[in-house]
């Protein structure tokens, strides 16, 4: 059974580098390291209602993740088209890393946008919004997760 705390241990770091590196899952990967640690206790320490707290805050992690380039890049005034390069442009931007999850989308914004208005300075906002929304998406991540380690730290050492 120890060597399920190592798992759980080993689930949190991962998911931890997983907010960095875009081929991790990394909050997802938190929550069941979490999770995991909660349920070896037997929900002594870290009780149900607290852990259904910690998946709230993952939950949320997830949909600010996915909806954050969208929603700048739509505020910006973007295209359909450009929704559609945005996430295309962060599918292809995997393989780059965090330059490419930033760069990706923004590039891919630009290139619907230029091809729905063929304007080069709309294109140009819409792409930078795109890539800001990545960025601030990957903020609110990192402090939603630090909250869930946090909760169930104080849960458990309380």
């Amino acid at each position: 059974m120890e060597w399920l705390w190592v798992v759980a241990i080993v689930l949190v770091m991962i998911g931890i580098l997983g907010m960095l590196l875009p081929m991790l899952p990394g909050v997802p990967l938190v929550f069941a390291g979490l999770l995991l640690a909660a349920w070896l206790d037997g929900f002594a320490k870290v009780s149900i209602l607290t852990v259904c707290v910690i998946g709230v805050l993952a939950v949320l992690a997830w949909v600010v993740d996915i909806a954050a380039s969208v929603v700048t890049a739509k505020k910006a005034g973007a295209s359909n088209y450009a929704l559609w390069g945005a996430g295309v442009g962060a599918l292809v931007g995997i393989l780059g890393g965090i330059p490419g999850l930033i760069i990706g989308p923004a590039i891919g914004a630009i290139i619907g946008e230029l091809i729905a208005h063929k304007d080069s300075s709309r294109a140009t906002t819409v792409g930078l919004a795109a890539g800001l929304g990545f960025v601030l998406a990957l903020v609110v991540k990192i402090i939603l997760t630090i909250t869930m380690l946090a909760i169930f730290a104080y849960a458990y050492y309380a």
